[in-house]
C-alpha cells in the first residue's frame, strides 16, 4: 500500500518532472492536489492517505503534460494573481507576478483617489483590471480585449470574483471605446519581437502570439496605443505599461517624444526595468 500513497506519488511525480521544470515537488503537488480536489496543505496533512486507480491515472496524464512543457496554469486551468483565482485557458496569456508591479505602481499613484475611471487595454483574463478593482471598488474601470474568447473569460472570472462592476467589452485597442475620457489606462501589450530566442523556451511556447508578439522589434502596438491614449487621457492622465526588460528607455523615449512628462521606469522581481508610465501634461 506504501506505493500507493500521497507521499509516493508526489515523489514519483517530482522525480519525473525534475527535468523539465525549476519548481518539481511544488508542480507535482500541485497536480496532485487537482487530481485530489483538495488544497496542497491535504498533501502534507495526510501523505499516508491512498489514491484511487482512477485518480492514479488522471495524475499520470497530468504529469505527461507537464512534462510536454505544457504550463501549470493551463492543465488546471487557474492561476492565482494578486491572491485571486483566476480561470485560465490558451486564448490568453497566463498572468505573471511581475505584472501585479503594474498594479502596484497604479496603486501607488492614484489609489487614495475614489473617484478614477480606468482602462485595461488588452485584458486577457482580467487579471489587472479585476485586481485593481479589488482594491479599489469605487472606480470605474473599462477591460477591453480583441479575443472574444478572452472576453468571455474575463467576464467569467468578474463574475467568480464578485467584481461584475467592472465593464468588459470587445474592442481593438480604442476602436470600441468611442468617446470615453480616463484617468488611467494601464496596458500589457504583444511586446516581444517575433525573432526572439524566449519565444522557443518555457511556457510563452503555449500561450497565444497574438498576445505576445509585435512589429518593430516589439514596439509597434506600445507606439500605436501610446499615440492614440493622447485622445483618451484626461488632463493629467496617466498612461501605464508592462514592457520588455529591454525596453525600458525606448518605451520612455516613445511616451516623451509624444509629449508624455514624468516618465518612469520601475523594474520587476527579477530586477528587470518591466513598468514605464508617463503623465499628460496640465
Amino acid at each position: 500500500m506504501e506505493h500507493n500513497t500521497i507521499a509516493h506519488w508526489v515523489t514519483y511525480g517530482q522525480e519525473q518532472l525534475v527535468s523539465c521544470s525549476d519548481s518539481a515537488k511544488l508542480d507535482a503537488q500541485i497536480l496532485l492536489a487537482f487530481v485530489l480536489d483538495k488544497e496542497r496543505i491535504y498533501l502534507l496533512t495526510w501523505p499516508e492517505n491512498t489514491l484511487s486507480n482512477d485518480a492514479i491515472q488522471l495524475y499520470l496524464a497530468l504529469l505527461q503534460r507537464r512534462v510536454s512543457g505544457e504550463p501549470i496554469a493551463y492543465i488546471i486551468g487557474v492561476k492565482e494573481f494578486w491572491s485571486l483565482p483566476f480561470k485560465v485557458s490558451p486564448a490568453t496569456l497566463i498572468p505573471r507576478p511581475d505584472t501585479e508591479v503594474l498594479v502596484e505602481s497604479v496603486l501607488e499613484h492614484f489609489g487614495e483617489l475614489d473617484s478614477i475611471h480606468c482602462l485595461d487595454l488588452g485584458t486577457g483574463t482580467g487579471a489587472i483590471a479585476l485586481a485593481l478593482a479589488s482594491e479599489q471598488p469605487h472606480w470605474k474601470i473599462d477591460a477591453i480585449d480583441f479575443n472574444i474568447d478572452a472576453v468571455k473569460l474575463a467576464k467569467q472570472n468578474a463574475q467568480n470574483l464578485g467584481l461584475t462592476h467592472v465593464n468588459i467589452f470587445q474592442s481593438n485597442w480604442f476602436s470600441a471605446v468611442n468617446e470615453r475620457k480616463f484617468d488611467v489606462i494601464v496596458s500589457n501589450p504583444p511586446y516581444i519581437d517575433a525573432l526572439d530566442e524566449h519565444l522557443n523556451q518555457g511556457d510563452v511556447r503555449f500561450e497565444p502570439e497574438s498576445a505576445l508578439i509585435a512589429d518593430e522589434q516589439g514596439l509597434a502596438d506600445i507606439k500605436h496605443i501610446a499615440q492614440q491614449a493622447l485622445k483618451f487621457l484626461n488632463t493629467s492622465g496617466t498612461l501605464f505599461f508592462e514592457h520588455g526588460f529591454e525596453q525600458g528607455k525606448a518605451v520612455r523615449n516613445i511616451l516623451m517624444a509624444l509629449g508624455y512628462e514624468n516618465t518612469k521606469t520601475v523594474r520587476d522581481l527579477n530586477n528587470h526595468e518591466r513598468i514605464t508610465w508617463g503623465t499628460i501634461g496640465r
